[in-house]
């Protein structure tokens, strides 16, 4: 057996990461792009990014967005992460396979069903539609991301660290916030930031449960595209690719030191034994 790419795999490769990535790199270009039409190359300029900060709607629109993401990202995290620590901890109990399946649904769920039934809950409680209910709905459809990101740390968690603090008078509590928590810290960080990733970039279940004053930047984006594709979105998008690889940058930086501790950590107490 050969080792390493061969010419087809090669070429395969090439091709799927073009077909990927250069349609958003065409994007970017076109941010910066003189002209007013969107496929038509004029000059490099920035034009359209100092247009965007006088854009009210979408800097309203980007504000909404960005509150709905930290809050329901920040929130879905504790319950999916909650989530995780029963299914993987609490052993066998009365409901737990509908609570497991309650749990995973909105992973196979498609997103018409789960913004639909949304909006009847809404509906039929009297809540009126709004930020709070688009809100709820991300929380909801994040939730199990998360829950299924942090379960697979917890899965392969080396239960003896905990039992040796406890053997050493550490209470249960405090035991998870001091061992627990550190170590599967990096799952419940890429947890969030992939619930904050699907907040910002969720489309169909948002048109189902938003409601006045709680219009986000997807929909927003929607709204004008079907009128005609105008160079102020294509900064927009840019600013929004920025931001995203950025936060994803920074979460695998921190994932990496907080690994690399905690392997530092785990080394010196076996060569302390």
């Amino acid at each position: 057996m050969r080792n390493g790419l061969s010419s087809i795999n090669l070429v395969a490769l090439t091709f799927g990461f073009a077909f990927l990535y250069l349609p958003i790199v065409l994007l970017v270009i076109y941010s910066f792009n003189e002209s007013q039409l969107v496929t038509v190359w004029g000059g490099f300029s920035t034009r359209w990014y100092v247009s965007l900060w006088h854009n009210e709607q979408l800097l309203e629109a980007a504000w909404v967005t960005l509150r709905v993401g930290l809050i329901s990202a920040t929130l879905a995290t504790a319950l999916g992460t909650l989530g995780a620590i029963t299914l993987v901890r609490m052993g066998r109990f009365r409901g737990r396979t509908l609570f497991s399946g309650m749990v995973y649904a909105p992973l196979v769920m498609p997103e018409v069903i789960t913004g639909l039934s949304m909006l009847l809950l809404f509906v039929a409680v009297g809540l009126d539609r709004g930020f709070f209910t688009l809100m709820l709905a991300h929380v909801t459809f994040s939730m199990c991301f998360v829950a299924v990101v942090v379960q697979s740390r917890l899965v392969s968690f080396d239960r003896s660290l905990e039992e040796a603090a406890q053997d050493l008078g550490c209470p249960p509590v405090k035991t998870f916030f001091v061992v627990t928590l550190p170590i599967i810290l990096p799952a419940i960080v890429s947890g969030w930031m992939l619930a904050f990733t699907l907040s910002i970039d969720d489309l169909v279940i948002s048109q189902f449960t938003t409601g006045p004053g709680a219009t986000t930047l997807p929909m927003r984006i929607y709204s004008s595209v079907r009128l005609g594709v105008k160079p102020e979105i294509n900064a927009v998008c840019t600013i929004l690719i920025a931001i995203v690889t950025t936060g994803v940058i920074i979460a695998s930086i921190a994932t990496k030191r907080a690994e690399n501790e905690r392997q530092r950590a785990e080394r010196a107490a076996a060569a302390g034994r």
